[in-house]
């Protein structure tokens, strides 16, 4: 009689059980939630749209769009670093902030985005991302994005680019020089030159690839411990890459012509105080580096994101306020 009585409870207990564990474990994953996948919806307009480059090849973006009465007159278009894409939520925050600022943000892909992607050009099937990319072709990405800004009214804009996303912006700029590009910000960007792989084994392998006619050929990373792989026209787009572009900011005095030359609008840098790629002496250096230089930016600025992260996160708010800021400036001033 007691076996029969006490079985019943069983699945009571079980039970119970069972749910506290389930309570306990959503209370515990709402503490491990980022401040960056906090998510919530945007207050204002937000479009998805799509461009082509001149060569044909696509890519994806976003529009966030802010309340006429409090548009400005310029436009920022914000690309990603290595490995991500527009709709990284901390990016879409950052677009949102700017956009309660008064500023039309595009937040674009270019075909670096992600670590790898596939895409079609006419009937050719064409691989890019980090691993099979071709990073010197972003500047055809980057025109596209300008140019989307013009059909949208904009005559003005500033360029933005985050993290790897600060070459593609610069060499763009320094190579047209265009008129319609009336600032450049540089986010946690690196400061010091990109030498790109330098192991022989790689560059040797990488050459006879391309010479077979297999420049999708991936050839292994061997100081990595995991398994990583790049692409063999990935690795040469690096490796040839000129001297100027290669050390950029000119940090090292025998660069002899080094691509900040060619930029002659204001730039911002800035990097996060908290574990970022840069701190403050990266910022003085690359100020000491311009001003080493015939000629280049018409004013520098630097700043920091206090406790923010390489991706800002909790402090994305702070970081679209910097922009911004720096921004009213150069409609302020019409430079």
């Amino acid at each position: 009689m007691k076996q029969e009585r006490l079985k019943p409870r069983y699945p009571f207990v079980a039970f119970c059980m069972l749910f506290l564990l389930l309570i306990i474990t959503l209370f515990f994953c709402q503490g491990c939630t980022s401040p960056a996948e906090k998510m919530t919806a945007g207050k204002f307009p937000e479009e998805l749209v799509r461009v082509r480059a001149k060569d044909g090849f696509p890519n994806g973006g976003v529009i966030y769009t802010p309340p006429k009465d409090l548009a400005k007159p310029v436009a920022i278009i914000w690309i990603h670093g290595w490995g991500t894409n527009f709709y990284s939520p901390s990016y879409v925050m950052i677009g949102r902030a700017l956009a309660e600022r008064g500023y039309t943000t595009i937040a674009g892909n270019t075909r670096m985005h992600d670590a790898a992607n596939i895409e079609y050009v006419g009937d050719k099937r064409v691989r890019a991302g980090g691993y099979w990319g071709i990073a010197s072709e972003q500047v055809l990405d980057i025109a596209a994005w300008v140019d989307l800004a013009e059909d949208r009214g904009f005559k003005q804009v500033v360029l933005v680019g985050h993290s790897a996303g600060w070459a593609a912006v610069t060499q763009y700029q320094a190579q047209q020089q265009d008129s319609r590009v009336v600032g450049i910000v540089v986010a946690s960007g690196s400061v010091y030159p990109g030498i790109g792989p330098t192991d022989p084994d790689q560059i040797t392998q990488a050459t006879h690839m391309m010479a077979d006619g297999h420049p999708d050929e991936l050839v292994r990373d061997p100081k990595r411990s995991f398994p990583s792989y790049t692409s063999a026209a990935t690795i040469m787009d690096m490796v040839n890459a000129p001297p100027e572009l290669k050390d950029f900011y000119g940090t090292q005095t025998e660069t002899k012509n080094p691509g900040i030359r060619n930029i002659r609008c204001p730039l911002l840098a800035f990097y996060g105080t908290k574990g970022d790629v840069g701190d403050s002496s990266e910022l003085e250096l690359l100020k000491s580096s311009i001003q080493r230089q015939s000629s280049g930016p018409s004013r520098v600025e630097t700043t920091v994101i206090k406790g923010g992260d390489h991706m800002y996160t909790g402090e994305e708010a702070q970081a679209a306020g910097v922009i911004a800021k720096w921004a009213d400036a150069l409609v302020a001033t019409g430079k």
